[in-house]
């Protein structure tokens, strides 16, 4: 049997009070929607619809082929929302699960559970249930005696005896397809919100002998929708931990749990080792027996193994094995660095090659350049890479030695095995093995110290 599935995600979500979209706030390090467009992808679906509105070219072009595309331009409620899938859906036979764009910590496993029950059971209609000791601002899910579901029930149109159900609606669906569409049609509005209820099929197909089941998730986490930033940040809170888990059982130590970072979408190799207060963000990837932190930043970056990253920050760049950065280093977007490099304490780096067992331990500032292996750049130096009004390069050839405190002026080129005298503005090219020295000669004044004193 074909299983399709339907993702609503058109409302705006004013109670996040944003300029963007509810569905597109990142939670773990990817879009809400996206998580949710995961979870369908690996619950087994051939046939993805999602049913955009609000900014829905800014939806679109976030997920680009990852689904199929429906428009509802006019908000009359979660079964209208469901019925412009309709055009797209035309003529399908198979079952359609249907799921809300704000439900980030859907697992793929529930999903999969709810449509294995929906077919096995021929239901007309299956819906995902959860049972809370607190079920407020829930609808609530009315049984028979039997134990099939009659209706749900909005919790602003429930009598007093169903509000004291604690079965609520986590609203996630399986529908027979045949016919779902037809039935979504006969549907009316009247109702305390005045629009078309996609719980109100629940009691159109009991009403009409259809066979309706339920299926009651094992952790009500999962069912937790996001409407504002404090729920936000607990499904934030909850889908990292399930990261951090999973990052743990793969052979990655993490010291602190509580206060580590680490986005849904980053590999960790075996026998790496996180400390505290460090975040690993985007589409970064850390090799194997690397130390992170404490207190460091990844983002989109990609270590080899046998990296140490201490206090420092690494946006956008790739490391090679056996790198050691920090503390306090700041590598910029742009960066390569070779084999057993040394970025060390309270260096700055962008848009630079660095060549294996290249160094710069300290206090300096290199961007826009290209340096060869086993060069050392002493303590101080700066690359002069603006003029005002454009960057220029600088090259430093394999085994050349920077003296501490040079100011590098490019366009410039310092030759393999040259050197630079400390405390020099190099502003022309050094050849190969010379030694370039741009520095007043020292004068000594005699006497000076009492000089001074004297009236």
């Amino acid at each position: 049997m074909q299983l399709a599935a339907v993702v609503l995600a058109a409302g705006k979500g004013t109670r996040m009070k944003s300029t963007t979209v509810k569905v597109l706030h990142q939670v773990c390090g990817k879009a809400m929607v996206e998580h949710v467009l995961t979870a369908v992808q690996d619950a087994g679906v051939q046939k993805i619809v999602l049913v955009v509105g609000q900014q829905g070219e800014q939806v679109m072009e976030l997920l680009g082929g990852m689904a199929e595309y429906t428009r509802q331009d006019e908000q009359l409620g979660t079964a209208h929302a469901l019925m412009q899938a309709r055009p797209v859906l035309e003529g399908f036979k198979g079952d359609v699960l249907v799921v809300c764009g704000d439900t980030p910590l859907l697992r793929p496993q529930t999903l999969s559970e709810l449509c294995h029950r929906h077919r096995t059971s021929n239901n007309a209609a299956t819906v995902l249930t959860a049972i809370l000791d607190d079920p407020a601002g829930y609808g609530r899910v009315i049984r028979s005696t039997g134990g099939m579901v009659q209706k749900i029930v909005e919790q602003k149109d429930a009598a007093p005896d169903e509000l004291a159900v604690q079965e609520i609606n986590a609203g996630v669906y399986c529908f027979r397809g045949v016919g779902l569409f037809e039935a979504l049609a006969a549907l009316r509005t009247d109702n305390a919100q005045g629009e078309y209820y996609l719980t109100d099929i629940i009691g159109y197909y009991a009403d009409r002998g259809e066979p309706v089941g339920a299926v009651a998730v094992n952790d009500p986490t999962e069912i937790a929708g996001v409407n504002d930033r404090c729920q936000l940040a607990t499904a934030e809170k909850i889908l990292r931990r399930r990261v951090l888990e999973r990052v743990m059982l793969s052979g990655v130590t993490v010291l602190d749990p509580e206060n580590t970072y680490i986005d849904s979408t980053v590999e960790i190799g075996m026998d790496t080792v996180i400390y505290p207060f460090t975040f690993v963000e985007g589409k970064s990837k850390i090799g194997e027996n690397c130390i992170i932190g404490p207190s460091s930043r990844l983002l989109n970056t990609n270590l080899g193994s046998h990296v140490t990253v201490q206090n420092s920050v690494v946006m956008g760049s790739s490391v090679g094995d056996g790198c050691n950065i920090g503390p306090f280093a700041y590598v910029r977007p742009g960066c390569v660095l070779g084999r057993e490099v040394k970025v060390g304490d309270f260096v700055e780096l962008k848009k630079t090659f660095l060549g294996d067992g290249t160094k710069v331990p300290h206090l300096s500032y290199v961007g826009d350049s290209d340096v060869g292996k086993s060069v050392n750049i002493g303590a101080g130096t700066i690359t002069c890479n603006y003029d005002g009004e454009k960057k220029s390069v600088t090259r430093i050839g394999d085994g050349a030695f920077i003296g501490s405190n040079t100011n590098l002026v490019a366009p410039l080129e310092v030759g393999a095995g040259a050197f630079t005298g400390a405390g020099s503005t190099i502003t022309r090219d050094v050849p190969p093995g010379a030694l370039g020295v741009a520095r007043d000669k020292q004068k000594n004044i005699a006497d000076w110290s009492a000089r001074k004193k004297r009236p």
